[in-house]
């Protein structure tokens, strides 16, 4: 039930937000605040479970309770290590999500809080939900709220960009409702059991063009929310218009639930299909590689170079999850996190920027060290992060999926290898117009704050740890070869 709980506590803290800020704008930050922190503190201790369970390779939480068992919709919602990272990852953002918006909104706060929090809620139970109707009701749950924060929280442009995301992922979510339907059908007509429920379905045999046509419903749904090229012409807008803590959830976790799909539904439930589209999907993803860096040079709004940053970072994740290798899929895991941390700090960084320039224009700022030598010296950081420079933990997960591509895809890997020098040249471009050069404003500007600080701490201890530290996390997800037998080939 501690699963539930965690969703249930999401859920009505942002109800509690909304109600208390009649009251107090402050109260409901600090009911926010306080809300996603108890369950980041919850899944901290939930490590206990993991350690006590005897293998450390299967759901070590799992439960079930009927929800509409004349149609096979049961409430299972379960836990492995690879769930377990990414709800880590969730509260951990989330948190600093809250503290990016303290000073930042100022209108309607009680609402934008309600949004925020749902929008976590709908991502954790992305994470968690094992019945695939309780996994697209939380798909829904996680888009609604994310595009409210848009239209209302945005830039000049948010109508447009929260129009333009909510068409993108509806029609992604109505194409994998009707290949969660056809997957149902399937299996009740083989067992005479119509049933929603995932370890279900995994057993269903199914002829290989059927098995195609709903993997491709699926794979859809997912590659628009990762994004792959081409379907990723939503985020720019989407993460330019955002507010501060939008672009966070959007860059740091939304993206994420695209990956997490395709490596908990699309590869096991579709294993023969998987192999055969594998070679298609990793040129998607080397031309998603190289296509994004090359747009992220031309850029001069820093939000949207940061956003086709993520379309780069974001290929090495497609390639590496159908490089069917167990270094690949760590690598993916790592990509995952580290690319949370790393640009949702350069997000964070962005929004600052905004905040005291009014600008998002690159070629309006410049000499910025001179007024901000602390920010400055973070978005070092973040850059060299960013370009996957060693020590830092981008570093580790680039390495780790061009090491296990290379093994059945030495020619995509290799010609891979490019976005990161692709990488190096616009995150140094994006570096210099930003603090280096010339001063073009003659006004004071104030360096970093302690509230940004400590967000900014958080995530460069963290950026640094995955990079020196990685094992732990490998540790957690090594059972993904267990779960996938494609790992093995």
């Amino acid at each position: 039930m501690i699963l539930i709980w965690m969703i249930c506590i999401l859920l009505a803290g942002g109800i509690l937000s909304w109600i208390a800020a009649r009251r107090s704008p402050l109260l409901a930050k600090w009911i926010a605040l306080l809300t996603v922190t108890a369950d980041l503190l919850i899944t901290c201790w939930l490590f206990s479970f993991y350690q006590a369970f005897p293998d450390k390779t299967s759901w070590y939480i799992n439960h079930q309770a009927n929800w509409i068992p004349a149609l096979g919709i049961s409430f299972h919602v379960a836990m492995d290590g690879f769930s377990h990272v990414l709800l880590l990852l969730t509260f951990f953002l989330g948190i600093l999500a809250v503290l990016c918006s303290w000073k930042e909104i100022k209108e309607k706060t009680g609402f934008y809080f309600f949004n925020l929090l749902w929008t976590l809620a709908g991502i954790s139970g992305v994470f968690i939900a094992m019945d695939m109707i309780l996994f697209y009701f939380c798909w829904e749950i996680m888009l609604i709220p994310m595009y409210f924060l848009i239209i209302l929280w945005g830039d000049a442009r948010r109508r447009y960009a929260g129009y333009k995301f909510f068409i993108f992922t509806q029609v992604g979510s109505l194409l994998m409702l009707l290949s969660i339907l056809a997957l149902y059908f399937v299996h009740g007509d083989q067992t005479g059991k119509y049933t929603f429920d995932y370890f279900s379905l995994l057993h269903t045999a199914m002829d290989a063009t059927v098995a195609k046509w709903i993997m491709l419903g699926f794979l859809i749904a997912f590659a628009i929310k990762l994004p792959v090229v081409p379907f990723h012409n939503w985020l720019p807008d989407a993460h330019g218009e955002a507010p501060t803590a939008g672009s966070l959830v959007l860059a740091g976790l939304l993206l994420k639930t695209g990956a997490y799909g395709i490596i908990r539904f699309v590869l096991p439930l579709f294993p023969e299909s998987a192999v055969a589209i594998a070679p298609v999907m990793i040129l998607f993803g080397v031309a998603g590689i190289i296509y994004g860096a090359l747009l992220a040079f031309s850029q001069t709004d820093l939000k949207r170079l940061i956003a086709y940053t993520s379309v780069s970072h974001m290929g090495f994740v497609l390639v590496g999850i159908f490089s069917f290798n167990n270094i690949a899929m760590q690598g993916v895991v790592m990509q995952i996190l580290t690319h949370g941390l790393s640009t949702g700090a350069l997000f964070v960084m962005a929004g600052m920027l905004k905040e005291r320039l009014h600008t998002r224009d690159i070629d309006r700022m410049g000499g910025m060290w001179t007024s901000m030598p602390a920010m400055g010296g973070i978005a070092i950081l973040f850059t060299m992060a960013s370009a996957g420079l060693p020590v830092l933990g981008n570093f580790i997960a680039e390495f780790f999926v061009l090491l296990g591509a290379f093994a059945n895809y030495p020619t995509f890997s290799i010609i891979a290898t490019l976005g990161l020098i692709l990488s190096a040249i616009y995150s140094l471009r994006m570096l210099q117009k930003v603090f280096m050069g010339q001063q073009h404003f003659t006004e004071p500007v104030k360096d970093i704050s302690a509230r940004e600080l400590v967000i900014m701490a958080a995530l460069s201890i963290s950026i640094v740890i995955l990079g020196l530290f990685p094992q732990p996390v490998i540790d957690t997800v090594q059972h993904l070869s267990t779960i996938h037998p494609l790992l093995h080939e």
